[in-house]
């Protein structure tokens, strides 16, 4: 048990925190603010970080849901998860200025379904329907019939196209990489003409955090894992379930305010970890407090 003798081990898992994506949006999005004078816009979430998106609003960014809150011929940045071809359209018609911020992952993606739209190919998507990555892949398709979104194994039966006919198959990038590979199953076993690429799997930096924090709760039995990363980012949550299903006491918080809340009990060794787009600084001062909570 934890007491005046007992000093919590905490240890940080790597890799963690800011993927290159994220990294790279960041950056674009830094630029956007040094070169244009007025307001820069940006459509969504830049990354799904409050801390991030606070600082940037506090240093004038200024963020909508719709391209029509974003006055004609301004400056606007597209997300670290990408947009649709209507959206891009649109963003032409009222003469905006581009940042296109989109992750590199999300890019190839949103190329492998334009590819196969061109051929009149239907598309699977496994992810979130509701997830800014998923709605920007799946407008690639401009046809909603010629797309389907699957979250998980069971939903693979419901999908209407010919299960003799082609099917190209990708994945939200930040999903959890063993959840995939069982719905890729499913769709391979119902449609054995379906394709699949690396745009069918998590992208690598996903991958490598899971796979860290699976190692971490099965090397270390009995122990927690704290999660950095905000309630609304997908592969921060994804890290919290690994951990829970491989038997570790798993505990996730946004800003510090959320952490101060946790009671971590008799907990004797913590693992830190955090989302790919949780900066730094936040997981210096989570590993200090963890140590002294």
């Amino acid at each position: 048990m934890q007491g005046a003798h007992h000093k919590r081990e905490v240890r940080t898992i790597e890799p963690h925190g800011f993927c290159s994506g994220v990294s790279a949006a960041l950056h674009k999005a830094f630029g956007a603010l040094g070169d244009h004078g007025g307001a820069v816009y940006c459509l969504h979430e830049l990354v799904h970080n409050e801390t991030v998106v606070r600082d940037f609003e506090l240093r004038g960014m200024k963020f909508v849901e719709s391209l029509d809150d974003v006055p004609h011929g301004a400056t606007v940045v597209f997300s670290a998860h990408g947009v649709s071809p209507a959206v891009r359209r649109a963003a032409e018609m009222r003469a905006l200025h581009v940042v296109d911020a989109t992750c590199p992952f999300v890019a190839r993606v949103h190329r492998t379904v334009a590819a196969a739209a061109e051929r009149g190919v239907p598309v699977v998507v496994i992810g979130n329907a509701k997830h800014a990555e998923v709605v920007g892949v799946a407008g690639e398709t401009g046809d909603s019939g010629r797309v389907a979104v699957v979250r998980t194994v069971a939903d693979v039966a419901g999908i209407p196209f010919d299960e003799s006919s082609e099917v190209v198959v990708v994945s939200q990038t930040t999903l959890s990489a063993d959840e995939v590979a069982d719905v890729a199953a499913a769709l391979k076993s119902r449609f054995p003409k379906a394709s699949f690429s690396p745009s069918s799997e998590v992208c690598n930096a996903t991958r490598d955090r899971q796979r860290a924090v699976r190692e971490f709760a099965k090397a270390n039995p009995g122990a927690g894992v704290l999660v950095l990363g905000s309630a609304n980012s997908s592969n921060t949550r994804r890290l919290a379930e690994i951990a829970e299903a491989e038997g570790a006491k798993a505990w996730r918080a946004g800003n510090m305010d959320e952490l101060s809340a946790i009671d971590f009990g008799p907990t004797e060794v913590l693992g830190v970890t955090s989302g790919a787009s949780t900066p730094e600084s936040f997981l210096d001062q989570a590993v200090a407090f963890a140590a002294k909570a």
